[in-house]
């Protein structure tokens, strides 16, 4: 049983790439928690995404055994997680199961925007936050700029910053050092009733549902009956045990101590995180203030290709709900896709990670359709609608008002680039806030409708900005504009699948890359298709896709020219009646590749 006085529970925090991972693969090497032949890259990053697009979207825990310098052994718990935006919130539930947080700050990049908004978050869930300075080795490292910059955008004394390599292992004995010297061990009560955080939790084949639980007070053994503050569920522990990368069952857990247990949990609904897990027969008096939940941002259709795979879909979406508690579905049908769900994500890759775990781990081609976002409709009559998909709109003379979600988002970028990502923002309806500069770099805040970035913003930004750019976000709540329902009819017949809201002033040249789109994408059919973009009754843009001709006349050689006459008569009645009740079949590739906007 190791004393309160010898744990240390932290995170590591920092923007995409700047070394989380590769340091987290050094602390764990370098105590020998895993054998140096069991080492492999990444450790910690467990799925297979994870490893190919080399980035963190799970936050993973390990528990280490320090042999400090005074001789003592000291038990680290680190949580390694992710950077992006779209993961940020398991970055907030991980800051709430540990006291402190290492930064760590690329030396040849400095502070990014997805490293400031982390920092905050570790600031808010009171940590001590320790500096590090990573990548020393590479030529372009700058340690003194660098720890100026977060001591001037972030306000942390960044004198003392350990400066390690992450690569090469420099550094990382006094990384350790500094970990058991300046972050505070945890609080807690043993003989006090059992109170334990619900972290997170996830499906695993061979056990059910395993929880990962932080415990502040009380202990938790084998065979205890505990019951879920929130949802009144009880259990039994039946195994319980930390990672040490792997699983590794031990007899209790005591207060400041982060692992596992598996109690016969049917499905992962049952466990919410942010839970308080306590006793059945001795309970702790009050919960846990848990976590907010999370608010989908983005959302979109997801419909199999294959009709008859819609259960194996359902399951799918199902399974990856229970690992993923930002992510929301409902069931929702589609005159042109069939049947399928609604799904809400927190943003675009997040969407894309999804998706990618769908087609890959349970082997579903898919159909998403184009990513909206929420609206609020103020009705005439005085109430107000969520309009989650375009295709529900009621009629707009029902409609007072129509609001959409508004954005703050914060933009570091290089000087030379600020030209560009301002003409970017414009044109995206954005409103300049900011604009301040940490050395050579500007600081820029914009107020944008969350409706644009939604498609391609990220992409567009890091393209004008050959990739130096760096974009974080907070949702700032609802305002009004002038917002219309754009309609994509083909042969006169609504696809609900491509209408999508649009601004009132950028609803034709939107509407006119559409129809011209399509006119590529649909083949051909026995008579002329007419695609067209609509707002209510009044089309903005049209294109017409040509008819295939079969050549009537071929069979007539020489002879009166009225023949020849008589049979393209024919031919085009047979056609003009074809087009009123002919059907026309747009390819699934054809919706794929509409919906995948590039302004």
């Amino acid at each position: 049983m190791t004393p309160l006085s010898h744990i240390r529970n932290f995170s590591i925090v920092a923007h995409i790439d700047h070394g989380k991972s590769t340091l987290a693969d050094r602390l764990i090497q370098s105590t020998g928690t895993v054998q140096d032949r069991d080492m492999k890259e990444q450790m910690l990053d467990a799925m297979d995404i994870e490893r190919e697009r080399g980035i963190t979207i799970k936050a993973n825990t390990v528990r280490i055994d320090y042999k400090a310098q005074d001789g003592e052994t000291y038990v680290l718990n680190l949580i390694d997680t992710p950077g992006h935006v779209d993961f940020a919130y398991e970055v907030s539930r991980s800051m709430r199961a540990v006291e402190g947080s290492l930064l760590v700050v690329d030396s040849t990049q400095g502070v990014e925007a997805q490293t400031l908004a982390n920092v905050y978050q570790a600031i808010d869930a009171g940590h001590e936050i320790v500096p590090v300075l990573n990548k020393i080795d590479l030529p372009a490292s700058d340690c003194e700029r660098v720890a100026e910059q977060i001591e001037d955008v972030i306000g942390i004394d960044a004198s003392g910053a350990i400066r390690v390599s992450a690569k090469t292992g420099v550094g990382i004995p006094e990384t350790l050092e500094a970990i058991v010297r300046h972050l505070p061990p945890p609080k807690g009560d043993e003989a006090a009733p059992l109170k334990a955080m619900l972290v997170d939790s996830w499906y695993d084949a061979y056990l059910g549902v395993v929880v990962l639980v932080r415990i502040m007070d009380g202990r938790m053994k084998r065979g205890d009956r505990i019951r879920m503050m929130q949802t009144g569920a009880t259990y039994n522990v039946e195994r319980i045990g930390v990672f040490r990368p792997q699983m590794q069952t031990v007899e209790s857990l005591g207060p400041g101590e982060i692992g596992y247990i598996t109690a016969s949990i049917k499905q992962v609904r049952d466990t919410r995180v942010g839970d308080t897990i306590t006793h059945e027969r001795r309970p702790c008096e009050k919960p846990l203030p848990g976590f907010k939940p999370s608010v989908p941002v983005v959302f979109c259709g997801l419909f199999p290709v294959d009709s008859s795979q819609f259960e194996d879909l359902r399951d799918a979406i199902e399974k990856l709900a229970l690992n993923d508690a930002s992510f929301t579905f409902e069931m929702e049908t589609s005159a042109a896709l069939g049947f399928g769900f609604r799904c809400g994500f927190l943003g675009l890759l997040h969407l894309e990670v999804i998706r990618d775990r769908v087609e890959r781990e349970y082997d579903i081609e898919l159909i998403t359709t184009a990513p909206s976002v929420v609206y609020h409709l103020h009705m005439k009559d005085g109430t107000m609608r969520e309009l989650h998909n375009p295709a529900d709109m009621p009629d707009p003379s029902h409609i007072e008002r129509i609001e959409e979600p508004r954005i703050k988002a914060t933009i570091m970028v290089p000087d030379e680039y600020l030209g560009d990502v301002l003409k970017l923002c414009q044109d995206r309806r954005g409103i300049q806030l900011d604009l301040t500069y940490a050395g050579a770099r500007a600081m820029v805040v914009y107020d944008l409708p969350l409706n644009e970035v939604v498609f391609d913003f990220y992409d567009r930004l890091k393209s004008v900005t050959k990739g130096y750019a760096s974009f974080d976000y907070q949702l700032e709540g609802y305002r009004e504009d002038k917002l219309v329902k754009m309609q994509i009819l083909v042969n006169d017949e609504p696809v609900d699948a491509l209408s999508m809201m649009v601004h009132r002033d950028r609803a034709e040249q939107r509407g006119r890359a559409m129809c011209e789109k399509l006119k590529d994408l649909i083949p051909r059919h026995m008579f002329k298709i007419p695609i067209q973009a609509a707002i209510g009754g009044k089309v903005i843009a049209r294109e017409t896709l040509s008819a295939l001709r079969k050549d009537v006349t071929a069979k007539c050689y020489g002879g009166d020219a009225t023949r020849k006459k008589k049979l393209l008569e024919k031919q085009k009645a047979g056609k003009k009646k074809m087009r009123q009740f002919g059907k026309v079949e747009i390819p699934q590739e054809a919706f794929i590749s509409a919906l995948k906007m590039d302004s």
